[in-house]
């Protein structure tokens, strides 16, 4: 566990690639025989540019953290391979081959050190962050997160157990970054969530399912139509995918819903709902799926907080969900685990009774 841990940490510890756009350019070129402009995309841990060639065509060019270890790559490569073949209709990027035919392909970087490079193909669409959320919408990425979650559940890779600081299931790993919260009452609030955690989440998930998750599936991640915004057209960034209990995948996504409403449950009930519809959590996954909700915000603010004081030039990326979630854990510190528990599955609870 210690080493993994380590592992894990270096990934998000290790410096994003940094090639020039005319690095690469050329690099495109070589391997991919595709020529066109390049613009960067924000990114945690890998260097990410769109390409755009003359005819319109659209490309995302992945280039790895150094950290990243190649079977992961491999693992995120199968996965979507495995969802273009089971469930063609997923709005998922594709994996585009290389002149040579392979998915991925390894370069050296300007100090030296080789990285894994691949390309996948690019999802127009309007960034579920930058519209007006509705109940609607909400019920669709739920039941969209419920079908992504049947199409990976088969998926069995090496690379599938690696292990990531953004697990919500291994919070208590963080512990240690409690320390660097110097506001006294924030750190006591905290401390009160990650004791929530370990005393009565841990020793409930050796009992509940697990599979393949996509693990981040948030507002910036989900695109819809930008004539429809409930219409979803693309699922993006399957960077923190990973072997996980499914709960963990319900909690992760239902905590980006609990901002901007006078009741934070409300739009994350409407989103448990609709998966729990599509994909029934069990009894026991339903008993902690509010801890681990809380847990998701517990990790986000000592994640983030670490990471910007590491990265100050990326702070703005890094600390998009820290506001909104330091509001969750305050909203929900008054609230006793069953209180919790219930709200969010409000809407569990009707659909069980029609």
């Amino acid at each position: 566990m210690v080493e993994n841990l380590t592992l894990a940490t270096a990934a998000l510890s290790t410096a994003v690639p940094n090639l020039a756009p005319d690095e690469v350019s050329a690099l495109v070129r070589r391997l991919y025989g595709i020529h066109g402009s390049i613009k960067s995309l924000v990114g945690e841990r890998d260097q990410n540019c769109r390409i755009e060639t003359a005819d319109g065509r659209r490309y995302v060019f992945k280039i790895s953290n150094p950290s990243e270890p190649v079977s992961v790559v491999d693992f995120q490569i199968a996965a979507l391979d495995h969802i273009a073949r089971v469930t063609p209709g997923q709005p998922v990027p594709r994996v585009v081959r290389t002149l040579d035919g392979l998915s991925r392909d390894t370069v050296t970087l300007p100090d030296g050190v080789q990285t894994s490079v691949r390309m996948l193909t690019y999802l127009d669409g309007t960034q579920i962050r930058e519209t007006t959320r509705t109940a609607a919408q909400r019920r669709a990425m739920g039941t969209m997160l419920a079908e992504l979650n049947l199409a990976l559940r088969d998926v069995s890779h090496p690379g599938a157990t690696h292990d990531l600081l953004w697990n919500v299931s291994t919070a208590h790993r963080l512990v240690d970054k409690l320390d660097a919260i110097v506001d006294a009452p924030r750190r006591a609030l905290a401390e009160s969530f990650m004791t929530r955690f370990t005393e009565h989440v841990l020793p409930r998930l050796a009992s509940v399912r697990a599979q393949v998750i996509h693990n981040d599936f948030h507002l910036y991640n989900v695109l819809v139509a930008p004539e429809d915004h409930e219409r979803i057209v693309g699922i993006i960034d399957f960077g923190d995918m990973l072997h996980a209990p499914l709960v963990g995948e319900v909690a992760t996504a239902a905590a980006f819903h609990t901002a901007g409403h006078t009741d934070p449950f409300e739009g994350a009930a409407q989103f448990v709902g609709a998966y729990h519809a599509t994909l029934p959590l069990t009894d026991i996954e339903q008993e902690i799926v509010a801890d681990l909700m809380a847990t998701r915000h517990l990790i986000t603010v000592l994640i983030s907080e670490w990471r910007a004081k590491r990265y100050p030039e990326n702070r703005d990326y890094i600390m998009r969900h820290n506001p909104a979630s330091w509001e969750a854990l305050s909203q929900m510190a008054d609230l006793s685990r069953d209180e919790a528990r219930d709200r969010l599955l409000a809407e569990v609870r009707k659909g069980e009774s029609r």
